[in-house]
């Protein structure tokens, strides 16, 4: 059982942080107040639904308003794009998309620029809330949104797509550079990542981290902080990865300890279960995580997982909020953020554009559109858009990139470990 006095004796960053998680239940909480699961998952089902919508930060990414104004529109930006398209979309004059990150604020100034004719109206929400919304819209006949911008893939492929909520369309001025993998069932935009930051202030060395399995041990007892997995798809997604990689966590687990573990065959659930066991911080929020974590100052700070782009926040934030490499069997997963349209949408037009427009203009930093994205930590699918100078490459960082399928048929289960060890 993780008692809240071993959680809070992170320090005094960490007790403030949670005071506030605890007492407020607004624009705060997490965007994924509860997991969506591919069915059957009775257990996830019971964790609290989530807000209706929720604020910039309370979704699954936030991003550091821009510091300079969005740039112009480029003339030539779209000028690949059907102008039969461009025209049809015009008509529509309007086009309403669910976006899981609040960076959609920043899509929405370069698209409008881009086509001043129409109004993008995006709406700021979780993955799980969409999954429920876009179920209701659809069943309903009532269909509000004509584009999903989505993480929790697992659940999406099984269930969305599955179901025919939602649709593909493969960007056509995209499709040369986007490879296989990555244009179905639903077309991906860019890989996120779920992965082990440490504080480079006071760890000027590195990752005092180079082990999972270091996480179980007395040292970092009651000092890992990550959201709940059991209120968040992708950190439930990232512990699924960790159970069915037993043999990795395995080989792992003799690296760390010098001896092989007992049962080898789950060696991830024994991981879980050691882990949870060790008084993890379970907070609402990656940016508790990350204050936590990266707040300036601190002595001995504690460990967590969350995303690597979130390291662009450090200057804005007071952070110094770095990844974890060198991790062994690995510091954490890479998913990838799904653009689809909705059945029944009513702005079809105005959805393929703004797809088309989401996966850049084909330069080397994927132009306008592609700028909030366009950060250490996120990966592009798109093959002719450069890596960010900053970036660790994904092979060098070395996290594990999901299947969703296989993700999916674990995922029950694993969340039913997690509720019986905390």
């Amino acid at each position: 059982m993780i008692s809240q006095t071993s959680r809070l004796a992170v320090g005094a960053v960490v007790f403030a942080l949670l005071c506030t998680a605890c007492g407020n239940n607004g624009s705060d909480t997490a965007s994924d107040a509860s997991v969506a699961t591919a069915p059957p998952a009775p257990s996830v089902t019971e964790v609290a639904e989530p807000a209706a919508e929720t604020t910039a930060a309370a979704t699954e990414e936030t991003a550091a308003p821009p510091t300079e104004e969005t740039a112009p529109a480029d003339p030539t930006a779209t000028s690949a794009i059907d102008p039969a398209l461009i025209a049809a979309a015009e008509a529509e004059g309007t086009v309403t998309v669910y976006s899981f990150t609040s960076r959609i604020a920043r899509v929405e100034e370069a698209f409008e620029a881009a086509f001043p004719k129409i109004d993008l109206v995006g709406v700021d929400i979780s993955s799980t809330e969409q999954i429920t919304r876009i179920k209701a819209e659809v069943d309903a006949g009532n269909v509000e949104a004509d584009v999903a911008y989505i993480a929790d893939a697992p659940v999406v492929l099984t269930d969305l797509v599955t179901g025919g909520y939602l649709e593909q369309y493969v960007p056509v001025t995209a499709a040369e550079a986007l490879p296989d993998e990555f244009e179905g069932p639903l077309v991906a935009h860019r890989l996120s990542t779920k992965v082990l930051m440490y504080n480079e202030e006071a760890y000027p060395d590195g990752s005092p981290v180079t082990n999972l399995w270091a996480l179980t041990t007395e040292e970092w007892k009651g000092k890992v902080v990550l959201v709940d997995p059991l209120q968040r798809g992708d950190y439930l997604d990232l512990f699924t990865q960790i159970a069915i990689a037993d043999a990795e966590m395995a080989a792992a687990y003799e690296a760390q300890f010098g001896e092989p573990i007992a049962d080898a065959s789950g060696a991830g659930e024994r991981w879980i279960e050691a882990m949870l066991a060790n008084e993890p911080v379970l907070t609402d929020d990656t940016d508790n995580v990350n204050a936590a974590v990266g707040a300036l100052g601190q002595q001995a700070p504690p460990v967590g997982i969350t995303s690597y782009s979130d390291r662009r926040d450090n200057e804005d934030e007071g952070w110094a909020l770095q990844v974890a490499t060198g991790v062994e069997p690995a510091p954490g997963i890479a998913y990838p953020a799904l653009l689809g349209t909705l059945k029944g949408a009513g702005h079809p037009a105005a959805a393929q554009l703004f797809i088309e427009f989401m996966f850049g203009d084909g330069s080397s930093t994927g132009g306008p559109a592609y700028e909030p994205f366009y950060v250490a930590g996120d990966y592009a699918t798109r093959s002719d858009i450069e890596p960010h100078p900053d970036a660790i490459s994904l092979e060098d960082l070395g996290a594990w990139v999901i299947d969703p399928v296989e993700i999916a048929a674990a995922r029950a289960d694993v969340a039913d470990l997690i509720l019986l060890n905390l």
